[in-house]
This record gives C-alpha cells, structure tokens and sequence, in this order.
C-alpha cells in the first residue's frame, strides 16, 4: 500500500475532489479569495497552485478525497478555478467502499462532525466542497492560532479540537454579532488552564 506522497501533474477538477470532513469556516474562505486575487497574474496563480498541491487519498471508484486544505479548496472553486494538483499521500484503491471510511477514521483523515460539534454518519459528509457548511467556531480557532492564541500543531483536525473547545464556552450569536470581540474572548480562553489539553496550547507561563 502507497504511503508515499506522490504528485499527480494532471489537473483534477476542484469538484471531482471529495471532502473527508463536513465544515469549513467560511471567514477563512473569503480571507484566502482575497489573498488569491492579489496574485494577479496568471502566472503567479500557477506558482501558487503549485505550491499548495492538495494532499488527497486515492480511494474505492479511483476517487480523490480530499484530507487537508479543505478551505483553499472551496476559495479556488468559489474564485472561479476548474482544476487543481493534488499529492497523492496513499492508494487505498483496493479498500472496500464500505471499509474505507473506517480505515480513514483510524488514521484520521476524516472528521465527521457537523456545525454543531456533533458527530455523524459518514454518508452524511458533503460529496462536494461546495457542499461544505459553515462554522463560524472554526472560523474563530483559525484567527485564534493567527494571532497567537495557540501554537500550528500536527495533530489532526487541531483547529476543530480548539472550534469545540471554544463552542462551549461562547455563544454562536456573539461570534456571529461582534467577531472581533469573540477573538479577544477567545484569547484570554485560550491562556487560560481550562485548555491546557488542546494541542498547541500556549498558556500562562506561571501563575503570577
């Protein structure tokens, strides 16, 4: 079985991709359009796609499912982009249909969670990015890491450890209302004891 990342050069229509989990933030999605459209140039947009080639597992159909950059995908679509490179990370081409997600939630490639933290079924993730829905939380812990509230981790779905730890804790109408705001409340959570276990967190040297 193929674990090795192996870049496939034939462009791969953004729409053929098939997501591995069931939200994405929608902020952070017009945040990467903007930074898209200040690449003017043809040419720099195809170094950019270069650049950032989709990692994807080879899966049962010969399909492509998509296991991170879930919201540079739904931003190219969104910008009017047909196709994309992806890395192949590994071929699970013989699996079984009905295994294949199992396998994928043991090696956490899949995050099968709804805009409400609440786990589902995995028939129930979107077969399309543009089917991804927003969450507004995840949003938040994208911005929350940007300006420091917690450190880039390699732990799978991290960003969707601290978008739960935050739901919990603050309304969806105050994020919704005041952005701003909920990120300064987010901080000082995110300092706090209280989210000593996510990953990434950088908290309060001592107690002084």
């Amino acid at each position: 079985m193929a674990n090795t990342r192996e870049p496939i050069l034939q462009p791969i229509p953004i729409l053929a991709l098939r997501p591995t989990q069931m939200t994405v933030g929608m902020r952070e999605v017009k945040e990467k359009r903007k930074r898209w459209r200040e690449h003017k140039s043809k040419r720099k947009q195809a170094e950019l796609l270069g650049k950032h080639m989709i990692p994807v597992v080879h899966g049962p159909d010969k399909r492509y499912y998509v296991i991170d950059h879930h919201h540079l995908a739904r931003s190219l679509h969104d910008e009017g982009v047909k196709d994309v490179l992806v890395t192949v990370v590994a071929d699970l081409t013989m699996v079984d249909r009905d295994a294949f997600w199992v396998v994928l939630d043991d090696r956490k490639w899949v995050y099968p969670y709804d805009a409400k933290g609440e786990r589902r079924h995995y028939r129930d993730i979107p077969k399309t990015v543009v089917d991804l829905k927003d969450d507004p939380f995840r949003s938040l812990a994208g911005e929350l890491r940007r300006v420091g509230g917690f450190a880039k981790d390699t732990t799978p779905f991290s960003e969707f450890l601290w978008a739960d730890f935050l739901r919990r804790r603050l309304s969806r109408k105050s994020v919704d209302g005041d952005f701003e705001k909920a990120l300064e409340r987010a901080l000082a959570l995110a300092k706090s004891k209280q989210a000593v276990y996510l990953p990434g967190w950088c908290g309060p040297e001592s107690d002084d």
